[in-house]
């Protein structure tokens, strides 16, 4: 396994949370991915999402909140879930995998309290894509620990593949992912350095500043400590009501995955924020604008162009035409899913008292 420090996208990561603005409602994740039992043992969930409404005469009221524990087995199968409120039809996902087809098998058994919208859907929805960027904790031990540690793992080593030829090897589904996003691309940093050498590289994110306020001790909900080795990746959606004269909502977004490594360092694996607007009048996404602050290659940025693309989309459609639509190297799987996320607007705006025109 080889560090590429010159290969690294942008390392700009966010210092401070957007102030709360009157007449507006935010919405805040985290998915902690632990590993109590050590790094080869099952991974452990602990989740929890706030809506928290500003009132426009300055007062906070926390709309709804939810907690998502859960366990995962090495091989990404699901061994329990719990919530809070319990919705006894989520058992149903029991001894799915936590990876493709996941997200298709919430829908097929959504319920009262875990509708699309809900704080705790979008746990469930999330919990795929958190679980995949767990195992960064995997790969880090590895190249911190050296290979001649116990926690050593196959993740660094690659056959490599004849020339035209497909990755092959330990995880031959690698080559699979060949063009799947901006960073995986078949000519970018990593997949030629796979190719060249049948070693993984890795990049190194930048430390992880606290987001939480301490002039406002609402502007997150409250999320324990971070032991060694854990990942999180956490959310924030404002819905800012319209300006005066303006017909269009205000969006503002931020999406962060971090890392603790066995020193108790958190770094920053990726980090987006994002802007616009959403006409709430007609259900209609009005227009976005992505920034990347950190992203492991330099390849990863190139993506960004493919937010534009919901411009106009109606948010009804809007995490069915993404996912079915963003696919391929101009896209980023991370962005997808903040993208994704702006379909709870619609459920925002109920909470914000503001009933759809």
């Amino acid at each position: 396994m080889e560090v590429l420090p010159h290969a690294a996208g942008p390392q700009d990561a966010i210092t401070a949370t957007t102030p709360r603005r009157a007449g507006s409602i935010r919405r805040t994740t985290n998915i902690d991915t632990l590993r109590p039992d050590g790094l080869r043992a099952d991974a452990v969930v602990e989740a929890r999402a706030r809506d928290l409404r500003t009132n426009v005469d300055g007062t906070s009221e926390v709309v709804a909140e939810v907690t998502l524990q859960a366990r995962i087995s090495p091989t990404r199968e699901l061994l329990s879930l719990g919530t809070s409120p319990e919705i006894p039809a989520l058992r149903g996902l029991l001894g799915a995998s936590v990876g493709p087809g996941f997200r298709s098998r919430v829908n097929e058994i959504v319920a009262d309290g875990c509708e699309d919208g809900s704080l705790l859907y979008l746990l469930l929805d999330d919990l795929p894509g958190a679980t995949l960027v767990s195992g960064y904790a995997l790969v880090r031990a590895t190249l911190d620990e050296g290979p001649h540690s116990d926690i050593h793992t196959d993740t660094d080593r690659f056959r490599p593949a004849p020339p035209g030829g497909s990755v092959t090897g330990p995880f031959p589904d690698l080559g699979a992912q060949d063009d799947i996003c901006a960073g995986w691309a078949h000519d970018a940093t990593m997949m030629v350095h796979v190719r060249e050498t049948g070693s993984l590289p890795v990049t190194l994110g930048p430390p992880a500043p606290t987001l939480e306020d301490d002039t406002d001790p609402l502007s997150w909900h409250v999320m324990a400590d971070l032991a060694p080795h854990a990942v999180r990746r956490r959310r924030r959606l404002d819905l800012l009501a319209p300006l005066a004269g303006e017909r269009e909502h205000g969006i503002d977004l931020h999406f962060r995955d971090s890392h603790v490594d066995g020193r108790g360092s958190e770094t920053i694996m990726h980090e987006y924020t994002m802007s616009g607007a959403v006409d709430l009048g007609v259900g209609r996404i009005g227009s976005v604008s992505a920034r990347a602050h950190v992203l492991p290659w330099v390849e990863c940025p190139g993506a960004l162009a493919s937010a534009q693309r919901i411009d106009g989309m109606d948010l009804s459609a809007l995490r069915t035409r993404v996912r079915k639509e963003f696919v391929g190297r101009s896209t980023c799987t991370h962005l997808n899913d903040s993208l994704r996320s702006l379909a709870d607007v619609t459920a925002l705006h109920l909470a914000l008292g503001m009933p759809p025109e």
